[in-house]
């Protein structure tokens, strides 16, 4: 008799295993979890897999084994770069964690909780609130982003500058690996010196290594004072000069400082109809500046920023600068810093990169790329706005006026992000500071990557997962999937 493939046999088996609510082939169900928010990428998928629990998942990755299924690994569905897509053969089973959702433990003393990978950000931040603490972890996509997207990326944001990217705010985690063992490191340990940190492997891995099912994270006091100012200055350079003075002068209250050139901001204000300027003149240069601590009022240290932005200006650090009168004023300010994306995309196609390079060089690095990009590529135009505290910026080249979106970053934008990230290597920085490698970025950084540290990466995959079923094609080139037993 003919044999059955294997592949009706694991729609079976994990029928079974999950049940009608963790596991469906449903084409209807499917469409949502087949393409990324962006709209770039989309592929196929034997099934979506919703697993309850950690030995759901661990269930299922030695089912997926087994049968040699490649598992697409899904958060909230909100990366930048296509690493929760599945390709478009249709071997791959979509693990959503969503159903994980639980917030198993928290301990406000200890300032600690654990959530299952499932936890939306906005989620965890509301909780925390209730308690008088707070996630030192926010982005726009809050609202959609779980935990475990967050710390497959190594998910960074407006708050790196004080509190680091999600590395330094996991610790502990939970995770499935290849072959369905479950690696339990939830415990919050300051020192431990048995060999490898194993997290921090895991954290950034994009779902290569294994299925992150939780994590312990840190949770920081609320903020009782906030000072938010907007400022006015000449140049990029002057900004980071702007920068280390207001760090000096503001000790471990600077939380953001983020740069937004005037052809973003004029975007923003064209854009949202409620939208304004905050100072009456134009400026080359803008810089968001936010100050936060857990004691004090914010009427206190608004008069300390307004002091030290007073002596920057006599220093001629800067052009002009208000400071937020009040909680509506703040937020007004980030919402303009947050819309920058949005405005940008209704002007037309335009190739977008999260990279970064040394603090001490990105003004340089600015104003060197730009007139490179806009000369060898005409009717272009770069701008860079973003972290400048951290050295992350949003690197993003607008196509020439009249080009088609679609066909223009196809063709000419994939020229154009090539050269980007040549200038951006040959400046020593990174062509992903905070958005992950995925799919968008494999070929790239198999070509400007360091040799030895892709090889190393390459055997650590092939040593904790020798079928390469993982997240195939994400982050490293694809290695030759082997049969299991």
């Amino acid at each position: 008799m003919p044999s059955i493939p294997s592949s009706s046999v694991f729609l079976s088996d994990a029928a079974s295993l999950l049940g009608p609510k963790g596991f469906t082939t449903d084409n209807d169900a499917l469409i949502p979890s087949l393409t990324d928010w962006r709209g770039r990428y989309s592929g196929l998928a034997l099934g979506m897999a919703s697993p309850a629990s950690t030995e759901q998942v661990s269930q299922l990755v030695k089912l997926c084994a087994k049968h040699s299924i490649p598992i697409v690994p899904q958060g909230g569905n909100s990366g930048m770069a296509g690493g929760a897509t599945p390709d478009k053969s249709g071997k791959a089973v979509i693990l959503s964690l969503r159903r994980m959702d639980a917030i198993r433990t928290f301990d406000a003393d200890a300032g600690q909780c654990v959530c299952e990978a499932g936890v939306i950000l906005q989620t965890l931040h509301e909780v925390a609130e209730a308690s008088g603490l707070r996630f030192p972890l926010t982005l726009g996509g809050k609202g959609s982003a779980t935990i475990g997207g967050l710390v497959s990326t190594n998910a960074g944001g407006t708050q790196v500058l004080r509190h680091g990217t999600m590395r330094a705010q996991v610790l502990g985690i939970e995770c499935v690996l290849a072959d369905g063992s479950i690696f339990n490191g939830l415990t919050a340990l300051k020192k431990d010196n048995r060999g490898f940190d194993l997290k921090q492997l895991l954290i950034g891995s994009e779902g290569t290594l294994g299925i992150i099912t939780a994590a312990n994270l840190r949770l920081l006091p609320s903020v009782s004072a906030r000072a938010t100012a907007w400022v006015g200055l000449p140049s990029i350079v002057g900004a980071r000069t702007l920068l280390r003075f207001v760090d000096r002068s503001m000790g471990d209250t600077l939380e953001g400082f983020e740069v937004i050139p005037d052809h973003c901001l004029s975007s923003v204000v064209d854009h949202l109809p409620s939208a304004r300027a905050p100072l009456s003149d134009r400026h080359a240069w803008n810089v968001l500046i936010e100050c936060v601590s857990g004691d004090g009022d914010s009427a206190s240290l608004q008069d300390r920023l307004q002091n030290v932005l007073a002596k920057a200006m006599e220093d001629q650090l800067l052009s002009d600068a208000v400071i937020a009168a009040n909680e509506s004023q703040s937020e007004a300010f980030w919402t303009l810093r947050d819309s920058i994306s949005a405005a940008e995309r209704a002007l037309g196609p335009a190739m977008q990169h999260d990279i970064s390079v040394p603090v001490e060089k990105m003004p340089e690095f600015i104003e060197a790329a730009i007139p490179q990009i806009e000369r060898t590529f005409p009717g272009t135009r770069g701008i860079a706005f973003g972290h400048l505290g951290d050295g992350n910026v949003h690197f993003h080249v607008l196509a020439p006026t009249g080009s088609v979106a679609g066909e223009w970053e196809e063709n000419e934008g994939k020229n154009v992000s090539a050269r980007v990230y040549d200038l951006v290597t040959a400046w020593g920085g990174s062509i992903s500071a905070e958005h992950g490698i995925g799919q968008m970025k494999v070929d790239e950084l198999d070509r400007l990557g360091d040799p030895v540290a892709l090889s190393l990466m390459r055997s650590v995959k092939h040593a904790l997962d020798p079928q390469g079923l993982l997240n195939p094609g994400k982050l490293l080139p694809p290695l030759p999937i082997t049969k299991g037993d």
